[in-house]
């Protein structure tokens, strides 16, 4: 791997995505795995209900330690 690779790999690794970069990620994800079920979803309808859903609740991750 050359050294060019590799530092963009690092700075990849630290990227942190913005409110709005997450939310075009969430809005593809669900496009993309609604239209392989069913060829007639535009990615209209999966703004107007993403739009009517709202904002995303923020998601908490619990990290257990020593568990058995």
């Amino acid at each position: 791997m050359t050294d060019r690779l590799q530092k963009l790999l690092d700075q990849a690794k630290r990227a942190v995505p913005s409110a709005q970069e997450k939310e075009e990620q969430r809005r593809s994800f669900a496009y993309g795995n609604t239209k392989i079920e069913n060829p007639r979803i535009t990615r209209e309808m999966v703004d107007r209900e993403a739009d009517a859903l709202g904002a995303p609740k923020v998601m908490l991750h619990i990290e257990l330690r020593n568990r058995p």
